[in-house]
């Protein structure tokens, strides 16, 4: 694969980013698309109360335009764009419920998770249809093993409810999902790159832009948060690129953050429901650093370190793929 296709797609997509961003931003403005603010949260995030949401849009439109314009079209192209529309679909939808009726939840996690069935099912379809494989390798091992459709396919559509839960939960400090979703992306990109994939390593670039872009309007202070449109969109073009490249797995170690991220919901969550004792002083994990006297660009500078040694770890694993 030619790596300067993908560098040009990342520089088409962060222009596009840029640009888009000034027009955007105070549409939303007008149109009081405001953040509404958790009154359980972190003291410190109160002051980012309507401040403009929704700024997934950014990272759509450029994600979209570059992708159409670069990608070849077969049937990883369709995988890759509809798991990113898709599952961007579902979390445009919660970010309009809460701005429509002024409250800090969208959708309900019931209805959430229909609509992340519904779309991993239709993505499932297309697998199908393009005669994806259904084995498995362990990273870092010559291990492989075939599951077949009746268990791989229930495994992929849990794998991209797991990944875009994960994504979306790690985005709530200003500039810290951008950060960490551009380097798993990046290294996801030479995966592709190796694995031959021309639609996922253009899907990556074109992701990486536009949240690069993003990320010039949503570092600290942030003048516009994505919303969940943005990190379920995010979420679902890691996931879906893991899955055209056959390294499903590798995704807990170059997405590792994420990980951590969601798992350190469900150890909150789980211990306060069967103890009624919190593990961590709030969850996701970046608000417990918060409360523990972190500045939110220490915690962002932290977490995008953390996330450099895990991709160089996943792209060791896969140096022989």
């Amino acid at each position: 694969m030619d790596y300067q296709l993908l560098l040009l797609t990342i520089a088409v997509s962060f222009i596009l980013a840029v640009i888009a961003a000034p027009l955007i931003i105070p549409l939303l403005r007008r149109m009081k698309f405001g953040q509404q603010v958790r009154d359980d949260g972190p003291q410190t995030h109160l002051k980012k109360a309507g401040t403009p949401t929704m700024g997934g849009i950014i990272i759509m439109v450029a994600f979209t335009l570059s992708f159409l314009k670069f990608s070849v079209i077969n049937s990883d192209f369709y995988v890759l764009l509809v798991a990113t529309l898709g599952y961007g679909l579902i979390g445009f939808l919660d970010d309009y419920i809460k701005i429509a009726f002024k409250r800090s939840l969208g959708l309900t996690a019931r209805q959430k998770l229909a609509g992340q069935l519904l779309v991993g099912i239709i993505l499932c379809a297309l697998l199908i249809s393009g005669g994806h494989h259904t084995n498995i390798s362990i990273p870092g091992t010559s291990v492989s093993f075939d599951w077949g459709g009746w268990f791989y396919y229930p495994f992929i559509v849990l794998m991209m409810m797991a990944v875009t839960n994960a994504v979306n939960f790690t985005d709530g400090v200003d500039g810290l999902l951008s950060g960490v979703s551009a380097i798993a992306l990046a290294a996801f990109a030479v995966v592709a790159m190796q694995a031959t994939s021309i639609a996922a390593g253009v899907c990556a670039a074109a992701m990486i832009g536009a949240v690069l872009g993003f990320l010039v309007f949503n570092a600290h202070p942030a003048k516009v948060f994505m919303g969940d449109f943005g990190s379920f969109g995010i979420g679902g073009a890691i996931g879906a690129i893991a899955i055209v490249t056959k390294t499903e797995l590798l995704f807990v170690v170059i997405g590792g953050v994420f990980v951590v991220e969601m798992l350190s919901v469900i150890i909150q969550v789980a211990s306060f429901k069967t103890r009624g004792k919190r593990v961590f002083r709030m969850s996701p994990i970046h608000h417990h650093f918060e409360l523990g006297g972190w500045s939110e660009w220490r915690v962002v500078v932290s977490f995008w370190a953390v996330s450099l040694v895990l991709a160089a770890v996943g792209l060791y694993l896969i140096k022989g793929l």
